[in-house]
């Protein structure tokens, strides 16, 4: 036996045969590939924000002159601004390195190897992923074809030996748009489960649940600043906790998990609100517009949306060619290999120039 085989074996058997997350392909990497210019590409597949962070965000991380000196463990000033956006008490508020490392944080904490998380795809793939890298199971109860919860199966399962701890649950959901009622939930929150509420796309829908923590012991709420604050490429995410959950994640995170600035861009951000606000209603209207554009099309399906993105069904098409035809003419949009989604498309709402571009696009294929 080689050396090379030898060390192979050291590697946890789980993880030599986990599946590995899929991101989207670097945009640099993909103009390359493209042969097109970075500035001529129409970046419509990972639900960013058009129109980027407030310009209030350049001016202070150019101001800042504390990078050498690590940040604040706790992310103070950050928490308390998040108490004033929020309305719920900073005691309550964990900030991350993007909500991904809460979820990450959440798994660790509550599951130990052989644990169950209950997983509802089509959504999210970071539940899954981070599940099954701390050695967790994942028990997935497929979303109905309109992509509602199958709620019956997920109480019939708490019900059997499986005894699974946590639920995640997105709402708006990714990649569908749609949304969780309060009765739904409400049901879940009866359940003897961890409940993890990711609200990532949450600005572009309306009310928030982050209040119901102060009343459920067993409900987490998660946010970002990447979708509404246009700070995904900074990272920086939130939670708000039940209080004896709390006190255990910290034991668990990373002393420096945020970094000075993310969390200067975050702050910048939470004094810029009404404009951000601003560019958040922008996208809802175009979202509206590229809804009832799409639906002109006779080989498009799409679904009503309140994130800041819109899934269609492609009809008598196949759907990965046609995301290969718009991107050989600059235009990105995201396609999912996967049984459930092999038939869909995920459009990010961008800018009306933007959108013009694509339906003028689609209109010739």
């Amino acid at each position: 036996m080689s050396l090379k085989t030898i060390y192979q074996n050291f590697v946890r058997p789980d993880i030599a045969d986990m599946a590995p997350y899929t991101p989207i392909v670097p945009f640099d990497v993909l103009s390359k590939r493209l042969g097109i210019a970075s500035e001529n590409i129409i970046k419509l597949d990972a639900n960013e924000n058009p129109y980027g962070p407030s310009r209030r965000v350049y001016q202070a991380l150019a101001n800042e002159t504390y990078y050498h000196i690590y940040p604040d463990p706790d992310s103070t000033s950050l928490r308390h601004a998040l108490s004033q956006y929020t309305d719920i008490d900073a005691n309550h508020i964990v900030v991350g390195h993007g909500a991904d490392e809460l979820i990450d944080l959440i798994i660790r904490l509550f599951i130990a190897p052989g644990d169950a998380v209950i997983n509802c795809p089509p959504t999210f793939g970071m539940y899954r992923f981070d599940t099954e890298l701390n050695g967790g199971s994942t028990i997935n109860i497929e979303r109905k074809a309109d992509f509602s919860l199958d709620l019956d199966s997920i109480v019939a399962l708490t019900h059997n030996a499986s005894n699974p701890k946590i639920i995640f649950i997105t709402s708006p959901n990714n990649p569908d748009g749609g949304t969780l009622d309060d009765a739904c939930l409400r049901r879940l929150l009866e359940l003897p489960l961890i409940v993890v509420l990711d609200e990532a796309y949450i600005e572009f829908a309306g009310r928030s649940r982050a209040d119901w923590v102060l009343a459920y012991e067993n409900l987490i709420v998660l946010r970002t600043f990447s979708k509404w604050a246009g700070l995904a490429g900074l990272r920086v995410g939130y939670g708000i906790f039940p209080q004896w959950i709390l006190s255990h994640l910290l034991k668990i995170k990373q002393p420096y998990n945020v970094n000075l600035a993310g969390a200067t861009a975050a702050l910048a951000s939470l004094s810029d609100v009404d404009y951000l606000r601003e560019n958040v209603q922008k996208i809802v209207e175009e979202r509206g517009r590229l809804y009832q554009a799409l639906q002109e099309f006779d080989f498009l399906e799409p679904y009503p949306s309140e994130a800041n993105f819109i899934l269609s069904r492609v009809i008598e098409r196949n759907a990965a060619e046609l995301k290969a035809a718009l991107a050989e003419r600059g235009i990105l949009i995201r396609y999912f290999d996967t049984p459930h989604l092999r038939d869909h498309v995920r459009i990010s709402v961008g800018t009306p120039s933007q959108t013009s571009a694509l339906l003028k696009t689609l209109s010739t294929l």
